[in-house]
Parts: structure tokens; C-alpha cells; sequence
């Protein structure tokens, strides 16, 4: 029923133009080229998590999600699990967070990744512009390294 299965899925989501809300295509377009000679990497990005992204979740031995965060420091670099949790509300067509797209992967396939994690930068502006704030560009080399490391980490377990 499914093609072969990811190793590791990045899924990051952002708007390029809402200022830090950027963070997550910047840093998924970063690890599209690092991990470009890695075949078990794959990256997708969108601008907000959708209902149909389960599907890839369904197919993948690890994911990492990415994105921005409003609701910590500004600058913040966080790698957390996340779990399985049905919306409350219902499933959104517009936007959908990391632990409501797990919930729907393993309603709808039966599926879950072995490993999911949340990598957010706490976001300093969201407001119209293409630049990172201060807080958000001085984080980056931390949040792109995270991601690096977590990725091979990843690989490294499902290897062995």
C-alpha cells in the first residue's frame, strides 16, 4: 500500500514573508542541501501543516518538524518530542500543529513514526518583511547545527 518508507522526515512549515516566521523554509531549504547526497532524508516545506502531510508521516521512520514559536524568547532554539493529540476542535483545513498531524497519521494509517520531535525558534517578529529579527539571525547557526545533529542522531539509531 505504501511506497518505500522515509528514515528521517523534515517537515517545516512558515510564511517567507512574516519576518521570523521564515525560520522554518530557511532552515528546511538549508537542509535540503546538506542533506542533498542523504536518499533516507526528505524534506517538504509548506507554508502552514495541512491534513494531507499525515500521509508522509504515515511513510516515515522519523520526523522533525520546524518551525517558528510566539510563545518562547525570542531566539529560543527547543527540540521537544511530540505525541499524538486529536484536535479539539475538529481537524483544520487551514493549519494543523505538529502533534494533531501525528493524531491523524495513526487514525488514518494505523501509522506513527518511530521518533517525532518539534524544533522551534522563538520568533521576535511576525510582523510583513522578508528579514529575521536580531534574536531570530543570531540564532540560526545554533537551530541549523540542532538540526543537523538531530538528523544524523536519528539515522544513526535507526542504523543500529
Amino acid at each position: 500500500m505504501f511506497p518505500p518508507r522515509t528514515r528521517c522526515l523534515i517537515v517545516a512549515c512558515g510564511n517567507t514573508l512574516r519576518s521570523d516566521d521564515g525560520v522554518g523554509p530557511w532552515l528546511a531549504e538549508w537542509a535540503e542541501r546538506q542533506f542533498a547526497a542523504e536518499p533516507a532524508v526528505r524534506v517538504i516545506v509548506r507554508q502552514q501543516w495541512t491534513p494531507d502531510l499525515a500521509l508522509d508521516l504515515a511513510q516515515c521512520d522519523s520526523a522533525v518538524f520546524v518551525d517558528c514559536a510566539i510563545d518562547v524568547p525570542a531566539g529560543e532554539v527547543r527540540i521537544d518530542n511530540v505525541a499524538p493529540l486529536p484536535s479539539q476542535g475538529g481537524v483544520a483545513t487551514h493549519h494543523t500543529n505538529a502533534a494533531e498531524l501525528l493524531a491523524l497519521c495513526q487514525e488514518l494509517y494505523a501509522a506513527l513514526p518511530r521518533s517525532a520531535l518539534l524544533l522551534t525558534i522563538g520568533a521576535g517578529s511576525i510582523e510583513i518583511g522578508e528579514a529575521f529579527s536580531p534574536a531570530v539571525s543570531a540564532s540560526l547557526c545554533e537551530a541549523r547545527d540542532l538540526l543537523a545533529d538531530t538528523v544524523r542522531r536519528l539515522l544513526s539509531e535507526q542504523a543500529g
